[in-house]
Formats: C-alpha cells, structure tokens, sequence
C-alpha cells in the first residue's frame, strides 16, 4: 500500500537530476533532428525569444556548474573518509599483528627464564611492548565512529604499533577530548 501511494514530493518542482534528464533528453532530439531543421527554427526566432533562450541556457550552465561543484565537494569528502577508515583498519591490523608477535616472544622468554637462572636484577625502564597492552576505551554510539573519532584512534595507534611514550598522553587527551567532554 505504501508503495502504490504517491510520494508527496513528487508534486515539487523538479530536482536537479530531472532537469538533467531533461536537458539530456533534449540534446538527444536536437541529435536526432537535421542540423538544417534546428537551424531553421532558430533563424525564425525574434531577438527577443534569443535573449530569453539565452538566459535559460546561461541559467541552466550555472545550476548545473553549481551542482557539478557540490558533488565534487561530496566525493572529496567520501574520499578522505575512506581514507581514513582504509588507514585505520590497517593499522588496527598491524598493532594486532605486533600483539600476537609480542605474546608469542613474552611466552618463548617466559619459558626460557624458568628454565634458567635468575640474575635478580629488575629493569624499571621502558620495556619493549609496553604500550601494545594498552586497551583503548570505545563507547558506542548511535553509529559508526566520526572521521575525527577515526583519527584520534589511528594516531593511537599509530604510537601503540610504534611503541612511544606519547601513548599515555594521546589516550589521556582522547578520553578527555571524545569520551568525556566537558
């Protein structure tokens, strides 16, 4: 029943893609027509009918550029956003990959210091892999993260794959900034 009933918008004047539909139809009639026939029609036509011809034409390029701009705008924007989830996926992947290889290599030490001798000493400093343990606190929203959500999470990341001091800091401003805005 929804289906069968007419759409309300459909009442409005015709959307930017009806006009090009129509503008494309014309152009294919003007094909078809003889040139000699067109330009027959346009010798007949006063000074006056040309100018408003002309005004509908240059009016019609401008909507059209206009339009043709703000789907450039769009698809820029789509394209930085995949981008962006491209690049956050493959880092995801690659610190989850460092993790397996980190787990694997604290086992391996693991079962080689109990089969050895201790030395006693601790080291205190920065070990190797000390950031990749680090869990980074997702709330789920309404949908999908932002692209600035994205990349916030990429640049953690990005310094959790990479092992940096600055993970506590980036993690720290992410749960101030995105999690917990004041």
């Amino acid at each position: 029943m929804m289906q069968e009933s007419p759409d309300p918008e459909d009442d409005e004047t015709p959307t930017q893609s009806d006009r090009l539909s129509m503008l494309s139809q014309e152009i294919q009639t003007l094909k078809r027509s003889s040139t000699s026939s067109y330009e027959e029609r346009v010798k007949r036509l006063s000074v006056s009918e040309l100018n408003e011809l002309l005004e509908e034409i240059e009016t019609a390029i401008k909507e059209y550029s206009e339009e043709l701009v703000q789907q450039l705008a769009l698809r820029d924007e789509l394209e930085f956003e995949k981008e962006v989830k491209n690049s956050f996926i493959s880092v995801l992947i690659e610190v989850q990959n460092k993790q397996k290889e980190h787990k694997e290599t604290a086992k391996k030490k693991k079962k080689l210091k109990n089969g050895s001798s201790q030395n006693g000493k601790n080291e205190r400093s920065h070990m190797p892999g000390t950031y990749l343990t680090t869990v980074i606190p997702y709330e789920k929203k309404n949908g999908p993260p932002s692209v600035e959500d994205l990349q916030i999470l990429t640049k953690i990341l990005r310094a959790m794959k990479e092992d940096s001091d600055k993970v506590p800091s980036l993690l720290t401003d992410y749960i101030l900034k995105v999690l917990c805005p004041t």
